[in-house]
């Protein structure tokens, strides 16, 4: 260390020594996110033992640096997402009585401070290497392999999983995180879905990248470039879902990740194992009762995991092998009908029998988001924010749907292939208006964005 000090390199002045020993010591080094109506700070602290700032400096830096520097000083090292204006400044307020700031002196808001073997804190204008998510869209799955990286003024998306690579030209990058409803043991949770997505000068997406980023690490990786970021982590879900919907001609979304796929031998396996275990479920369940069956597809299950093999799974739950089939036979018989409109993954539309718990007064559009996802229900009637109408609609190769009111201000928009025959089939059995349009560029731009909620 020099000296057994910090060192702040600060251009134009003389550079500020933290002592790392004795009483006034420098004790953390804190990377925080501060929330403002004009925008978010992205910054450094410099704690004492107490928890008193001894050094504010407002930037974007890379949290992998800054944890090695932390390492090098020998301090504690704390990442702090404010989810507050107030809640963060009454941190940084707290100041020890030797308090100094770097945010008068110029520095840029943008790059990474590496550190030396002297421990020292230093501006970098320019970011090198790449971006790449730390973890899955939804906390606890697999870390996508996408990266981001520059080729001069150009931004490089690339999916190695897929053999893919984009040449993008971005106006700004959309940091973003929405909350979506799930059934989780028969009850409902909220789950944040979170990504980064690259936007045109309208603010329509080029691509999307779900996936978990670090703020600081995008703030510093745009700011290279002189890229502007959009925060949207404390966004509404609603304005995120309605933003990530408006997709740029030629859209792509990278996942980074493998689609699972069975081989021919594998899928021939569970056809059999399914068949067996129909067979022996059929006679535990004769001889030992159906709790009996229950308890060996649990441990089944657990065997199957830890020998990572639960495309096997199948064997304990037979009823898959028929069920599966059969309930796609029967959605393509309701959409052939008009009682149901969309895949049979979703989204798809239907309008349930009777009155509904969220509108008990009338009936009910039902948007079927997935597999155990919290469908989405909109009363039908003429009224403001009722569901009057569906508009298909094709801007440039850009198909899509909007669920408009009385007033044709759009409810939802559900971007994506809707067969024509199949929309106005579902539209006229439920007493929807229907409508097919070819969108300029200026009425795409003003539908998508008025929209109340989307499914991006």
């Amino acid at each position: 260390m020099d000296d057994g000090c910090l060192v702040v390199e600060v251009p134009g002045r003389h550079p500020i020594r933290l002592p790392l020993t004795g009483e006034e010591r420098a004790a953390f080094l804190v990377l925080y996110r501060l929330p403002r109506e004009i925008g978010v700070v992205y910054g450094v602290a410099v704690l004492d033992a107490e928890g008193r700032v001894m050094l504010d400096s407002p930037g974007a830096r890379s949290r992998h640096l800054v944890e090695t520097l932390a390492a090098d000083a020998g301090l504690t090292f704390e990442y702090r997402l404010y989810a507050t204006e107030w809640e963060g400044r009454a941190a940084l307020e707290n100041r020890a009585p030797l308090w100094r700031t770097t945010a008068d002196a110029g520095l840029p808001v943008r790059g990474d401070h590496s550190h030396e073997a002297a421990a020292r804190l230093r501006p970098s204008d320019e970011v090198s290497g790449e971006l790449r998510p730390y973890e899955g869209a939804l906390e606890g799955t697999p870390r996508p392999a996408t990266t981001l990286g520059w080729d001069g003024p150009t931004l490089v998306a690339r999916d190695p999983v897929a053999g893919r690579s984009l040449l993008l030209a971005p106006a700004s990058l959309y940091h973003y995180r929405y909350e979506r409803r799930v059934f989780v043991s028969g009850k409902e949770e909220s789950r944040s879905l979170t990504g980064l997505a690259v936007l045109d000068a309208d603010g329509l997406v080029l691509a999307d990248l779900p996936g978990a980023w670090t703020a600081h690490e995008v703030a510093a990786f745009a700011a290279g470039r002189q890229l502007l970021v959009h925060d949207a982590l404390v966004m509404s879900s609603r304005m995120v879902r309605t933003v990530l919907s408006r997709r740029a001609p030629g859209w792509t979304r990278l996942t980074g990740l493998e689609v699972p796929r069975l081989s021919r031998a594998k899928k021939t396996v569970a056809v059999c194992a399914g068949v067996a275990g129909l067979f022996a479920m059929a006679y535990v369940v004769a001889t030992g009762g159906w709790f009996a069956w229950r308890g060996l597809s649990a441990l089944g299950g657990m065997l199957l995991d830890l020998l990572d093999a639960k495309w096997l799974a199948v064997f304990f739950a037979p009823l898959l092998v028929l069920l599966k089939p059969v309930r796609q036979a029967w959605h393509n018989r309701r959409v052939r009908r008009g009682s149901a409109l969309g895949p049979p993954g979703g989204p798809y539309l239907s309008v349930p029998r009777g009155k509904t718990l969220r509108v008990p007064h009338g009936r009910t559009l039902r948007v079927r988001l997935g597999s155990r996802m919290v469908s989405d229900d909109i009363e039908i009637g003429p009224d403001l924010g009722c569901a009057a109408a569906l508009i298909a609609y094709r801007h440039e190769k850009l198909p899509g749907l909007f669920v408009v009111d009385g007033e044709g201000r759009p409810v939802r928009h559900l971007p994506g292939p809707w067969p024509l025959e199949d929309t106005h089939r579902f539209a006229a059995r439920h007493g929807l208006g229907f409508e097919v349009r070819t969108l300029s560029r200026e009425e795409y731009l003003d539908l998508t964005a008025r929209a109340r909620d989307a499914v991006p």
